[in-house]
């Protein structure tokens, strides 16, 4: 009976997410009345899954962190070449990072930066690898080391994001200008950047 009572607890918490998610890009003030009344549960339900509307949101950001760190792996895998396993990466990930992208800024709001940036700290340990490969074999350069180099690489993506929720990139632009803006900051050939970005769609 147990067993039963904690599968239908999981599918709960699993559809209040998945629904937290629409509304709150929907409306990025959602409360957590009306993130109930859509999931179709009483408000104490929510509140005996998420504490505060804070930790919905780290939830949601959780999820956005797995996402991303699985699209990043199956993005590279199998890929020997630096700037190609960058490329496909990027594009990899770049739905996800679109999908979730208004929750950014919310996040930000209700979810420390340094929160944000630990969820998605298994990602960057693996751009530092790729970036150090594509520097030890000179298809990279730059003054700046690997490691400063994924901080860079995470807030492109990051401002970005931010330029398509303003209006200023469009989204179906996002994923390729992703890659030839980070690939171009480690001094790859931008043509070449460009061509890795239409190839690996």
């Amino acid at each position: 009976m147990c067993g039963v009572t904690s599968v239908r607890a999981d599918a709960n918490r699993r559809r209040i997410l998945d629904v937290a998610l629409a509304e709150l890009l929907r409306d990025p003030e959602a409360s957590m009345d009306q993130i109930a009344r859509a999931a179709g549960v009483v408000r104490r339900t929510v509140y005996g899954h998420f504490p505060s509307r804070d930790a919905l949101v780290g939830a949601l950001v959780d999820d956005a962190a797995q996402a991303v760190a699985e699209a990043h792996r199956a993005g590279r895998e199998g890929i020997a070449d630096p700037a190609e396993a960058v490329a496909r990466s990027i594009l990899s990930v770049w739905p996800i990072a679109d999908r979730y992208r208004l929750l950014v800024n919310l996040a930000q709001r209700s979810v420390a930066m340094e929160g944000i940036r630990q969820r998605l700290t298994p990602v960057r340990h693996e751009c530092v690898r790729l970036v150090q490969q594509g520097l030890d074999n000179g298809e990279f350069t730059s003054p700046l080391s690997a490691e400063a180099l994924a901080y860079v690489h995470e807030q492109v993506l990051f401002g970005l994001m931010e330029a398509v929720n303003d209006g200023a990139l469009p989204a179906a632009d996002a994923g390729r200008a992703a890659v030839v803006t980070v690939l171009a900051s480690v001094g790859y050939p931008t043509k070449d950047a460009e061509r890795l970005a239409a190839e690996s769609v």
